[in-house]
């Protein structure tokens, strides 16, 4: 959706987006504009994206993410996912594989 009264993003660049999207191939686009808002959202539009999503999305949850085991990542891996959880500080000093791992695996299953 697009607010008609946005003064950020232009009503035109929303709709060379909706192009540039078809002519990638997307099938169900649809731009719909809501008069009077200016850029940000409100309960039409959250209930329209529901809808939306409701609609493409499998039931049952089955699209739901998963993520991998912590035992299965590379030290890279676990570094990176450690530093997005924002457990860096409990990170330091740490040095064997099996660390990260532990840390994570807790950090995972709400125990710290």
């Amino acid at each position: 959706g697009h607010g008609a009264a946005d003064p950020l993003v232009r009503i035109t660049a929303a709709n060379e987006s909706q192009s540039a999207v078809k002519a990638k191939g997307a099938t169900n686009y649809t731009l719909k504009t809501y008069p009077g808002l200016a850029h940000s959202v409100n309960p039409q539009e959250i209930g329209d994206v529901l809808s939306f999503l409701q609609q493409i999305l499998p039931p049952g949850g089955d699209f739901k993410v998963k993520l991998k085991e912590p035992s299965e990542m590379s030290v890279k891996e676990l570094k990176g996912a450690i530093a997005k959880a924002g457990l860096g500080r409990l990170a330091v000093g740490l040095m064997e594989k099996r660390e990260f791992v532990e840390l994570l695996e807790k950090h995972r299953d709400g125990k710290l």
